[in-house]
Order: structure tokens, then sequence, then C-alpha cells
């Protein structure tokens, strides 16, 4: 493997994760929510997921694998790794309780609101519920950056840009519970903000997993479940979340912007 394609991949990676911290920082400063702005970017990152996911990573898959496998076999592989991947993110998600879900939509005006109380176990149980949800949430995200990024940079930088935008709202969502979890906004935004690691973290692991074995089917089958992944998340986190964030019209019009840009992207570089 090209050794500057890797340490860029893992540096896109580390930078998409870290976006946590710029939602943190609109939790703890912001006086209101910008739910316009947010809508249009959950609604343009979700666009260049899906466009990416269906016409790019998921061709490039198929080509792979129906030349180690035959036209038959390589076809029929890339559609079950692609229902893999969504059945994958799917069940992550069904696991996580909705409570402590860091896609459940939050605004910063939340945080001026008064809390139920409760006893120090279930507080810190919810912090701790709520920092694993984290993690598991972005481990596949840090795959599907670095894998991408490995494959073809331009490509890479496309997917860290759209996974970086819907990191942030991802951090307003997460500092709130943490803070209320804790009582302390700098302990709240620093786990927010490390808790962007582990995508850089997903793509380490992926990257000593694979990396002794790495083929054309490996390559195949891991970029077909990136594209099932990424568009269940953009399907059932982006969409929803940009629609309630703002105007219905305006999280479509943001996916469409999305795809153009995307579009255009691939045809340039």
């Amino acid at each position: 493997m090209d050794t500057s394609n890797l340490l860029m991949a893992f540096g896109l990676t580390l930078i998409a994760g870290l976006c946590t911290g710029i939602g943190s920082l609109l939790a703890f400063f912001a006086k209101k929510t910008n739910t316009r702005f947010l809508s249009v970017a959950l609604g343009f990152s979700a666009g260049v997921m899906i466009y990416v996911s269906m016409i790019e990573i998921f061709v490039k898959a198929k080509d792979s694998l129906v030349e180690a496998l035959g036209k038959t076999g390589g076809s029929w592989a890339t559609v079950a790794a692609f229902f893999g991947g969504i059945f994958l993110i799917a069940l992550i998600d069904r696991l996580v309780p909705s409570g402590e879900n860091p896609h459940e939509m939050r605004k910063v005006e939340d945080m001026g609101k008064s809390q139920p109380e409760a006893g120090n176990g279930r507080l810190m149980r919810m912090g701790l519920f709520t920092a694993m949800a984290i993690a598991i949430h972005n481990f596949p995200e840090g795959l599907a950056t670095f894998t991408s990024a490995m494959k073809d940079p331009s490509l890479g930088i496309a997917i860290a840009a759209a996974i970086a935008i819907h990191n942030i709202p991802e951090g307003i969502a997460v500092s709130i519970p943490i803070y209320y979890a804790t009582g302390d906004k700098k302990k709240a935004f620093k786990l927010s903000f490390l808790s962007g690691l582990s995508e850089p973290v997903g793509a380490i692991i992926g990257y000593l997993i694979l990396a002794t074995f790495f083929n054309d089917v490996v390559f195949g089958v891991l970029f077909a479940s990136v594209a099932g992944i990424m568009v269940f998340i953009s399907l059932d986190e982006l969409l929803p979340t940009a629609r309630e964030y703002g105007e219905a019209h305006l999280s479509i019009y943001g996916l469409i912007a999305g795809m153009m840009v995307m579009a255009v992207s691939l045809l340039l570089f």
C-alpha cells in the first residue's frame, strides 16, 4: 500500500471524527441553534453520501468482485455485501437506546432547560451509555472514510467532508446528555471531542486486520458494505434529522446540492 495514501487516509479520518468538537463548541457557546443551516448542511451531507455510494463506491466494488469471481458471482457478492452493510449498521442502531443515541436530534436551547432530578448512579450510567453509543456509531464511519481514501484520495476527501458535516450536529447531541450526566461543561466538551477518535480507531483496526490479506475480493466486499452503511446513515439519520431541524424543503435542496457537487467533483477529478 502507498504510504502517502495511508497517511492521508488516517489524517482525513481523524479530521472528520474530531469535528464533533465543533458541535460541542456550538452547544456551549451559541445562543440559539441555526436550524436552517443545519438542515441544509445535513441534507447536503446525505446527498454526497448517497450519490457517491450508489454511483461510485458500489460500481467500484462490483468491478473488483466481478474481476475476481466472475460476472454472476461478483454481482451477487456485491449486492449481498451492500445489504450486509445496511443490516450491520441497522443492528447497531437497534442496540443503542434512543435516549443515549448520539444521532437523536437535540438543540443548543436544550442546554437551558431544567432536567429531572436523578441519582448519581443513573447519571453515571447515562454518561457511560452515551460514550459507548458515540464509539459504536463512529467506528464504521471511520472505516468507510479510511477505505475510500485508500482506494481513491479524491473520493476520500469528499466522504470525509460529508462525515465531518454530519459530525457537527452529532457533537451537539453528544455534549448535552454528557453535560447533564456530569454537570461539567469542560468534561462534556472533552469527552465529546475525544469521542471522534473512535473513527480513526476504526480505520486503524480495519487496516491492521485487512492489511495482511487485502485483495480484490476483500476490497470489493468491504467497499460494497461501506456503500450500504453510508446509504443507511443518510436515509435513517441524516435526512430525518435534517427535516426536523428545519423546513422539509431545505433538506431536499441540500440533498440535491450535495449530489450535484459530488457529481461534478467526480467528473473533474
